[in-house]
């Protein structure tokens, strides 16, 4: 179920799956996927110091039909009781990527991804999961991140909403 180079790999039948428990594993989501058609190839990004999934990974099947498919049939299912976000993973990077993007500013350290995921959703769909700018020494947030929705309508419904809005005690900046 490794994933060889990227460029090796069939983007356009290969679909991007977000918001992963942690016990998901690439054998459950190979399975899963079957229901799409015949799969050829998963893999979940781990981070090399805790070897745990970030909560995202990729499925390539035989065809694009097949990954159409299954983003038809698989989007916002619910695997260990969270929903699951399906969609093309070569978009990401072309099509999807509209420049709609946020700056919030003024983050309380308390504040992470999920947090600003959860709250941001709300406007529309969101195409990666937030940034939020960190120390590379530390970890420790920088005090403000990065949205990156699939619409403007939900950007600008964004900014409208949550300018000025308070998170943790702190006014965040949105623009």
């Amino acid at each position: 179920m490794a994933a060889g180079p990227i460029q090796e790999r069939n983007q356009d039948a290969t679909v991007y799956v977000g918001g992963l428990d942690e016990k998901v594993t690439e054998a459950l989501l190979w399975e899963l996927f079957l229901q799409g058609g015949p799969v050829v190839n998963v893999h979940i990004p781990k981070d090399r110091i805790t070897m745990t999934h970030q909560g995202y990974g990729f499925v390539e099947f035989m065809g694009e039909e097949d990954a159409d498919y299954a983003i038809k049939i698989m989007n916002m299912i619910k695997l260990y009781g969270k929903p699951i976000r399906v969609n093309k993973a070569a978009s990401n990077t072309k099509n999807l990527d509209v420049g709609a993007n946020i700056f919030i500013g003024n983050l309380d350290p308390e504040i992470d991804e999920k947090m600003l995921y959860d709250i941001f959703s709300a406007f529309g769909v969101i195409l990666q999961t937030p940034k939020i700018m960190r120390d590379t020494d530390t970890g420790n947030s920088k005090g403000f991140a990065f949205i990156n929705f699939a619409s403007f309508d939900a950007s600008d419904a964004a900014i409208e909403a949550m300018n000025g809005q308070h998170l943790c005690n702190r006014a965040i900046t949105v623009s």
